[in-house]
């Protein structure tokens, strides 16, 4: 080696003597303290001679094993020799002596290995036992702005601020103390960036050959643009699972929202033309001025923009995007500073002032179109400053998302379309409000069911009956939909006109069955199909004010519930008959006597709160027993305390408060089956007209009843009985023990009889039989006059 003297200064050895600066040497005093350090020395420990001048000579050893350790902490493979030297004036002194040992196998490569941590393209750092910075290469240099000088000895914390630094700075101490690897992402705001990045993070252990932890590495890569690739599938992919769950319009507008923002944009709007929340198909939309209706909005928590609000239709003039849009039927893509923007904001100021204050400065404006078929635009908005201003692959997401979300839109405003049309079926074949009768105080609620499931078959009917009875009916079709509400009509009318030719219930439950499976034999052998009637179910039931008894036959329904002045209440006893259409069983009917101030409750599976049947029974009765200010009421209350929200399924509910009709009101006789009787009977009508105020049809009634009366003793059996009911009407019975019915016919000129009921039917407002038990009743009704 060549000598080396400094400028003004020889060396006092002979010319041409060579100097090894690669041996580390050091001279301590007596003390131990280093005196006398030299470059190889620096070069090895990593200590500055102003650094390590007078500090003891342990500084450069470990504590455990005695080695030699850098200054940063880890251990030196070094041969060191310490050697006395002789004493002057009585001090001692040390000489200190270190050669690196050489690399097996990589003579001339050592700094190979600074270059690949140097030149490394993506930011690599070390650390120390105690988390502070050792080395850092360039790269992250040139990311952080900070140099490899400034860094060293310093933790994170200490060089950059904010929580994400002092996880990271967490994050490394827990490497440095478990000395297991570990790996995050992160979204970093480095110093001198105007947004944050994402960046994948490897921390890692450095350990010696022993095992032991001595230090941790970080490793950084920017993976921003595989992350906003990864980002837009996993958008495509949960937009594919959630938005279009339920057939509702406004709801699958705000599922579209929900997964979108502040995911993909600041701010989403989602207006839609008005025809589309009705369910109907909207018409074309020509260039121009545009009312749409907002269905959904959504900001991020940082964004105020809620003009107009959900629910609400708004003008957009022709320049904005969203009238643009529709009239184009093309996507588009528009900076704030585009000049169309520009006069948009100049025709609606209330859209400029949020798009100033959200600090907006990129949307996407995307037509929403089915099948050929504009439903209307979404808008996705981005702000300052987190927010990149949308890219051509931002329009393309947006694009395929509402292409997903059009079908789903156009499949809810079909499913409104016929939501409504068999809503408005159902409640156009159901009546408009029970029938005001002085039998029973009536009230009936019917609820259709909500979410996904449409409209079922569920019916009421209250039917006026001769004599002042009252007749009750409630069913429940299968099915769902149009031809539910259909079958339900079908069903409907088959039972009034069942009950017009007075049948009792199981008889009329028979024929219903009969009519359910001769009309499905024949369906069925026509579309190879189960028609929805079979399966239905009916409550039918017959209340007789005079007697006080309800008669009633189910046809697999649930029965009845009977709350009884007291407060009690129980589930009338009436034998479950099998559902219609299957012909399997008979019907039978049962009596239950109503005491005055009662309340019947016949409702539907419906509005059982519990799939189990006498659960959801027990807490219909609970219901039932609420104090209420009248029926109408009480309907309320029990449907909202039972079914808050619609269910699943139809929910009918009718309620009756039979009336008992008083001796002031009913009057009968027993008469003879002799033909003087009929005298008799007409003095008795008279007297009773007389002492109700009625003396004026007195002449009608007397007629009336000595036909009806004339005819049982003449062609019936006995006995004979005579009745009249002052209702709305005056009504007149007389019943005998004979099945027989009599018919009306037209007398010829020469024929001496037959022109009875024929005067009956010509005085009174209608006539007819109805058969018992015992025989028959024929009954006449007469009109009172008003007051």
């Amino acid at each position: 080696m060549k000598s080396h003297e400094s400028p003004g200064q020889r060396l006092p050895l002979p010319p041409g003597t060579a100097l090894d600066t690669a041996v580390a040497v050091a001279v301590a005093d007596a003390d131990g303290r280093i005196t006398h350090w030299s470059e190889g020395a620096r070069r090895l420990w990593g200590h500055t001679a102003p650094e390590i001048v007078g500090r003891p000579l342990a500084d450069l050893f470990t504590e455990a094993e005695g080695g030699p350790r850098h200054r940063d902490g880890l251990p030196l493979n070094a041969r060191v020799l310490l050697v006395p030297l002789a004493e002057k004036e009585g001090e001692a002194s040390f000489l200190l002596t270190a050669l690196p040992a050489p690399a097996p196998d990589a003579a001339g490569q050592e700094p190979l290995k600074e270059w690949a941590f140097d030149q490394h393209p993506f930011p690599l750092s070390v650390y120390g036992p105690d988390a502070r910075t050792l080395h850092a290469n360039d790269a992250l240099a040139r990311v952080t702005g900070f140099t490899a000088e400034q860094t060293r000895g310093r933790l994170i914390t200490e060089v950059v601020q904010g929580d994400l630094y002092q996880d990271t700075e967490h994050l490394i101490r827990r490497v440095l103390e478990t000395g297991k690897p570990d790996f995050v992402e992160r979204f970093l705001r480095l110093p001198g960036e105007s947004r944050a990045h994402a960046w994948a993070m490897d921390v890692y252990p450095l350990k010696d050959p022993s095992g032991r932890v001595r230090g941790a590495a970080v490793s950084a890569y920017d993976y921003s643009e595989q992350y906003d690739s990864r980002e837009r599938l996993a958008l495509l992919g949960e937009a594919r699972t959630r938005i279009g769950s339920s057939l509702d319009v406004a709801g699958t507008a705000r599922e579209l929202t929900e997964v979108t923002v502040p995911r993909f944009a600041d701010v989403v709007c989602v207006d839609l033309l008005d025809a589309v929340l009705q369910g109907d198909l909207p018409l074309p939309v020509t260039p121009g001025p545009v009312l749409l209706h907002r269905a959904a909005v959504k900001a991020a928590h940082t964004v105020s923009w809620q003009h107009p609000a959900p629910g609400e239709t708004t003008r957009h003039p022709a320049e904005s995007p969203a009238a643009r849009c529709l009239a184009t039927g093309r996507a588009e893509l528009r900076p704030v500073t585009a000049p169309d923007i520009r006069r948009w904001f100049a025709e609606d100021p209330v859209h400029a002032a949020q798009a100033q204050e959200g600090r907006l400065h990129s949307l996407i404006a995307v037509p929403i179109r089915s099948r050929d078929t504009v439903l209307g635009a979404a808008l996705f908005l981005r702000c300052a400053p987190f927010r990149e201003p949308f890219t051509e692959d931002d329009l393309a997401i947006a694009e395929d998302l509402i292409t997903r979300v059009a079908i789903s839109l156009d499949n809810a405003r079909r499913f409104t379309r016929e939501r409504g049309v068999a809503l408005a079926l159902q409640r156009a074949l159901l009546p408009p409000s029970p029938t005001p009768h002085p039998a029973a105080e009536t009230a009936a609620r019917y609820l259709p069911a909500g979410g996904d499931t449409q409209v079922g078959g569920d019916w009421y009917d209250v039917i006026p009956l001769p004599g002042a009875r009252v007749g009750l009916v409630v069913g429940d079709v299968v099915g769902h939909g149009i031809a539910a509400s259909a079958t339900m009509g079908r069903l409907r009318t088959a039972v009034r006109t069942l009950a017009d030719i007075d049948l009792p219930p199981d008889e009329l439950l028979t024929h219903l069955d009969d009519i359910v499976t001769h009309a499905a034999a024949e369906r069925s052998d026509a579309t190879d199909e189960i028609p929805g009637d079979v399966g239905a179910t009916c409550l039918y039931a017959v209340y007789d004010p005079v007697a006080g008894t309800c008669s009633l036959a189910r046809a697999g329904h649930p029965a009845p519930v009977l709350v009884r002045p007291d407060g009690t209440s129980e589930v009338v006893d009436a034998p479950a008959g099998p559902p219609l259409g299957l012909g399997s069983l008979p019907f039978e009917t049962a009596e239950v006597t109503v005491p005055e101030g009662s309340l019947l409750a016949l409702f539907t599976n419906g509005l059982l709160v519990s799939d189990d049947l006498d659960e959801g029974t027990d807490a219909l009765r609970r219901a039932l027993i609420q104090r209420s200010s009248s029926l109408d009421a009480l309907c309320d209350s029990v449907l909202h305390t039972l079914n808050p929200e619609p269910g699943g399924d139809d929910s009918t509910l009718l309620l009756a408060r039979p009336r008992v009709f008083g001796e002031d009101r009913v009057a009968a006789w027993d008469v003879p089956v002799d033909p003087a009787a009929v005298a008799e009977a007409r003095r008795h009508a008279a007297q009773q007209l007389a002492s109700w105020g009625l003396e004026h049809i007195a002449f009608v009634t007397e007629l009336v009843v000595s036909e009806l009366v004339t005819n049982a003793i003449r062609h019936a059996a006995g006995p004979v009985r005579l009745r009249l009911i002052r209702d709305e009407t005056l009504v007149c019975e007389v019943s005998d023990g004979s099945s027989t019915s009599p018919h009306l016919r037209r007398a010829r000129l020469q024929d001496e009889g037959g022109r009875g009921l024929f005067m009956v039917a010509e005085l009174t407002q209608r006539w007819g039989t109805r058969h018992t038990r015992a025989g028959k009743t024929i009954w006449a009704e007469q009109a009172l006059p008003e007051g």
